[in-house]
């Protein structure tokens, strides 16, 4: 079988995310966790670093979400009736996804932590 052309591979990439929005509600939730860091980022002006690790651990749970969702769907399709094995293997891939999540939100509260308490501060100061 040939390969196809870089843009079909980006294109067919692409479709595979646009998938996952349109069908897969765990991942719109996470995408819309990525927006509200992204608001975040712009709001408290995170530097460069602090931006780059909250974007990494956002993508990361995005990322764990997709390789989630693919297990699940070759499992559905491997066996189509309930199998404790099966179970098994849906539950660990649903285990690095939570994993993923828990470190994501530690590095919120270690890169956002100074900047709220910043900002606390300036309330504060408005108000004295």
């Amino acid at each position: 079988m040939q390969k196809p052309p870089l843009h079909k591979s980006f294109l067919n990439a692409f479709r595979g995310v646009f998938m996952m929005i349109k069908t897969e509600r765990n991942f719109q939730i996470e995408l819309l966790a990525l927006f509200i860091n992204l608001f975040l980022i712009f709001y408290f002006r995170l530097n460069n670093t602090d931006a780059a690790l909250v974007l990494i651990a956002s993508f990361a749970v995005l990322s764990a979400e997709i390789f989630n969702t693919a297990i699940e769907k070759i499992c559905d399709v491997i066996q189509p009736d309930f199998d404790k094995r099966i179970g098994f293997i849906k539950d660990i891939a649903a285990g690095a996804v939570v994993l993923t999540a828990i470190a994501s939100v530690i590095v919120g509260v270690l890169v956002y932590g100074k900047y709220i308490l910043r900002f606390i501060k300036t309330i504060k100061q408005l108000f004295l």
